[in-house]
């Protein structure tokens, strides 16, 4: 399954966030090492946000990971959330559609 992960950052993150963002990057660094995480990134024009892809049998481990965010840990992370995405379309879809449709 795929799950999303959303962040909502503070409002002046690009000037907060160096102190924290090379542990913040190894943390997700270390889940794409896992298999657990695909793509992660920030929202851009505004840096207000981020969106990270996991795949995984439980939003558990999303919501473990978030958790243990370096971000999230020193505030830099105003609000989260996770939500289940069914894919259907492309080589990591999780669903398979029947040909016809």
């Amino acid at each position: 399954m795929h799950f999303l992960l959303l962040y909502d950052y503070v409002p002046d993150i690009v000037d907060r966030r160096g102190p924290h963002r090379a542990a913040h990057l190894a943390h997700a660094r270390g889940a794409v090492d896992r298999g657990d995480l695909v793509l992660g990134g920030a929202l851009a024009n505004p840096t207000d946000g981020a969106v990270l892809l996991f795949k995984s049998d439980s939003p558990a481990l999303v919501e473990a990971f978030a958790q243990a965010d370096p971000y999230v840990l020193n505030g830099l992370v105003t609000n989260w959330r996770i939500r289940e995405w069914t894919t259907v379309v492309g080589a990591d879809a999780q669903v398979a559609l029947p040909p016809t449709l």
